[in-house]
């Protein structure tokens, strides 16, 4: 006969027990719904590695656009690169422009494809990544969407002229359908013109911005600093602003069940 000392649960009534703690990819600030693929991973740890690559190229531009243009060039196919190439081979102190172009061309497209892909593997969820920063991006994410739904290859030409968060417009083709291949040959075309225009601009600055370069080698050392400072700083002050949130958060919870 079974036992009647513990009382049976009502029909319909909460589980007892632990909660069992969610998953790392059931953070709600991820692009996926469910659990990832092996697709949704890869793409992640690209957005990841190119993270990284950019932090790490911020103290070095300097040093870089100081001394090695071209090296700039081809690692994040900077603009001021461009510029420098085009005006050191406008005094004579550089022949390799040609060289510095097709680095830069391809260089500065080289993540978009990443973009495009996440649009097509998450749909919405990678525009409201980028949405989710602040109300100034998320409205300005919602533009950029309505611009690549709207307008499509003229919207992808246009993230290289205006200021555009043009991860949110390869992530709006890519979700709409178009074919990576176009996408690649639009994204070719608007990357030549503005490097070449770069370029252009380097050539007719000419002497005035190689005495900027000059300035900028000359004293690159003490702007890397400068720099990790900066990013050192921000970090401890983003950390301490998080936490000061969850703490609070944590101290408002009780609160609010007591006035219940």
């Amino acid at each position: 006969m079974p036992s009647t000392d513990q009382p049976l649960d009502p029909p319909g009534a909460p589980e007892s027990g632990p909660k069992k703690a969610p998953e790392w990819w059931e953070d709600p600030r991820m692009p996926w719904k469910g659990k990832p693929g092996r697709a949704d991973i890869l793409c992640w740890v690209g957005f990841s590695v190119s993270g990284i690559i950019g932090l790490i190229m911020i103290p070095l531009r300097p040093v870089l656009i100081g001394h090695s243009p071209l090296a700039l060039v081809a690692i994040t196919g900077s603009r001021s690169g461009l510029v420098t190439s085009g005006a050191l081979a406008s005094v004579g102190r550089a022949d390799w422009w040609l060289i510095a172009l097709m680095l830069g061309i391809v260089s500065s497209m080289k993540w978009d494809p990443l973009f495009w892909w996440a649009g097509r593997l998450w749909g919405r969820g990678m525009i409201d990544v980028v949405a989710g920063r602040s109300r100034w991006a998320a409205r300005t994410a919602d533009k950029a969407e309505w611009l690549g739904r709207r307008f499509g290859i003229p919207a992808v030409l246009l993230c290289y002229i205006l200021p555009l968060p043009a991860a949110v417009v390869y992530a709006t083709v890519g979700m709409a359908g178009m074919r990576l291949r176009t996408f690649i040959l639009v994204d070719l075309l608007g990357s030549a013109l503005i490097c070449s225009f770069y370029v252009w601009l380097g050539f007719r600055l000419g002497q005035r911005a190689v005495t900027i370069v000059d300035v900028i080698a000359k004293y690159s050392g003490y702007i890397s600093i400068a720099l990790i400072a900066f990013i050192v700083i921000n970090g401890i002050l983003q950390a301490n602003k998080q936490r000061n949130t969850a703490t609070a958060k944590a101290r408002a919870l009780p609160e609010a069940e007591s006035a219940d």
